[in-house]
């Protein structure tokens, strides 16, 4: 048995963790200072460098009702034992909350090697909110990020409807590509990043990157199949 593992959690990494439980419900955290997590259908992955070094694997089945046990205290402390992690608060109150088994959770076994990128981007918080909201009011569930040579623009539509209603802004000159033509689509749904500003590199092998550019987290997102890139 080793010996309990006493820290407290900043409020970033907290945002992070929560961020993540967007993505997949459940976390195996393993030792060192990288949080990562993929969707059930592994085409949503977040990785994220944090302050904070933990000593020993802790698997959480249900990430949402441990945040929410955390959120019963103001500026807890957590002690972390080989099959519990315990939760103190003020007035001697605690929570022992026990970790699940490994072998249930769905985990990030290698690294993401990102391919050679064919276009790259800058995407900010703004731009991804108007996006997002669009895409809510209007009704549709795609994204597109398309160029016709000259300028690149992000589209919110519904790919299966020539008549679609949509909502496009405007993401500078095609220069990255060298003025390639090319739509990538994405699942609107599929965006589940934190909150910030983000540089965009999208690969022609179906996986795009989102790097924050305050924070220590990327995502890597899998485009739709019928996204096409012609230099």
């Amino acid at each position: 048995m080793t010996v309990a593992q006493r820290v407290t959690l900043s409020e970033t990494t907290l945002g992070i963790l929560k961020n993540f439980s967007s993505i997949n419900s459940n976390i195996l955290i393993r030792p060192g200072t990288t949080l990562k997590t993929v969707s059930p259908m592994k085409n949503i992955m977040g990785s994220a460098t944090i302050e904070e070094v933990f000593d020993r694997e802790i698997a959480i089945w249900d990430l949402n009702q441990f945040l929410g046990t955390i959120s019963l205290f103001d500026s807890p402390d957590f002690e972390f034992e080989d099959k519990y992690v315990t939760i103190y608060g003020e007035n001697d109150a605690s929570v022992r909350y026990y970790y699940s088994a490994p072998n249930l959770i769905t985990t990030v076994n290698k690294e993401i090697e990102m391919p050679a990128t064919a276009v790259s981007f800058e995407l900010k918080h703004k731009q991804l909110n108007e996006i997002q909201k669009a895409s809510s009011i209007l009704g549709v569930p795609d994204l597109c990020v398309r160029s016709n040579g000259d300028k690149i623009e992000m589209v919110a539509l519904d790919k299966k409807v020539s008549s679609s209603n949509s909502y496009s802004i405007d993401l500078g000159d095609n220069q990255s590509s060298g003025g390639a033509d090319f739509k990538f689509y994405f699942k609107v749904e599929n965006l589940k990043m934190i909150s910030g500003d983000y540089t965009v590199n999208i690969s022609e092998k179906v996986v795009s990157e989102f790097i924050n550019t305050s924070l220590d987290v990327s995502y890597y997102i899998a485009l739709e199949s019928d996204s096409v890139y012609t230099k």
